[in-house]
């Protein structure tokens, strides 16, 4: 039994009939099932369009996707081969080679299925103009995030300040630069996904842009009448004896102020992780300062001080009036 060739001038899917011919021109039973499928089918214009050509079309759909897919991946694997380039290169060049995969397989998908474009020229001009503007932002984000990886100004790893609904601000470390958007995973777990676009037009604040150190301040105070020398050194020695603090740039303690309560001090030294935590290594500095201060009779002034009233000849004059007031049970005589 011969398959006998769709008759009709070709349509969209024109290449359909060609895969039909070849595939059945070998085997006369296989030739009868896509004959059987082809003869349930409406006709669209100048195309015949059949449960045939709608299982080709998904076949060839799929078996883009899936090229598109495995390309991606094989560039990502070979990519992670490569010790010249660092983070942001490698994920750069696997952007640029996951965009030029997926256009060559719907070329591909398009010579498979024989789709004469021209033939949809007005369509696929009105449909191209929606969808243009349907994903101006999407195509803008996907450049944006190129270029951020093109001029090194955000790479995986940094750490950055980010905004919340409310306004605080907090940091983060950027944990995936995506299509759309980057992921920004702060200390308390919480996962921001910020547009690409946005970093491009807005301010960014990154901690990790040239340098990965990061200067802390931790605020301490103590009492008017501390020794200020060896109030000093022993903030330092506390600053020092942290594991996460630097050893150069030095720490240093800077006497900043007269406050109500005391001597306002600041201990300020560099860290190079900011990443695992801004609060966790200024606790542990403070806690290391407390427990030196108590050592060595260092006192730091209380929420509540006492009040003492000084001596004054109009503050006398005023307890002996109220002491001579008569009392109430005798002011009626």
């Amino acid at each position: 039994m011969s398959v006998r060739p769709h008759a009709g001038p070709a349509g969209p899917l024109s290449g359909v009939e060609e895969i039909r011919e070849s595939v059945a021109s070998g085997n006369s039973t296989i030739g009868a099932y896509i004959e059987w499928l082809d003869s349930y089918g409406i006709q669209v214009g100048n195309s015949h369009v059949s449960l045939w050509t709608a299982s080709v079309a998904l076949a060839v759909v799929l078996g883009v996707f899936l090229f598109a897919r495995l390309g991606s991946r094989l560039a990502h694997w070979s990519l992670g081969k490569l010790t010249s380039l660092d983070q942001a290169q490698k994920l750069l060049a696997e952007k640029l080679i996951t965009v030029a995969v997926w256009i060559l397989a719907m070329l591909i998908g398009i010579d498979l299925l024989g789709i004469d474009l021209t033939a949809l020229a007005v369509f696929s001009g009105a449909f191209g103009l929606a969808i243009g503007f349907g994903l101006q932002k999407t195509f803008g984000n996907l450049i944006s995030g190129i270029i951020l990886l093109m001029d090194r100004s955000i790479k995986p790893g940094d750490v950055i300040a980010v905004s919340d609904m409310a306004g605080r601000e907090s940091f983060g470390q950027i944990r995936k630069i995506g299509i759309r958007a980057i992921s920004v995973t702060t200390r308390d777990k919480k996962e921001y996904l910020i547009p690409n676009e946005n970093l491009m037009i807005n301010q960014v604040e990154n901690w990790s842009y040239s340098a990965r150190d990061v200067r802390v301040k931790a605020p301490v105070t103590v009492a008017y009448d501390t020794d200020i020398e060896l109030a000093e050194s022993l903030m330092l020695e506390a600053a020092k004896a942290s594991p996460r603090v630097l050893v150069e740039p030095e720490p240093k303690v800077l006497l900043i102020g007269f406050g109500e309560k005391g001597f306002d001090f600041e201990i300020r030294f560099w860290i190079v992780d900011p990443e695992e935590g801004i609060s966790s290594v200024i606790s542990e500095v403070l806690k290391r300062s407390w427990r030196l201060f108590k050592e060595n009779g260092v006192s730091v002034p209380l929420p509540l001080q006492d009040i003492r009233l000084r001596d004054s000849t109009e503050f006398d004059q005023l307890i002996e009036a109220l002491s001579r007031r008569p009392k109430g049970g005798e002011s009626g005589a």
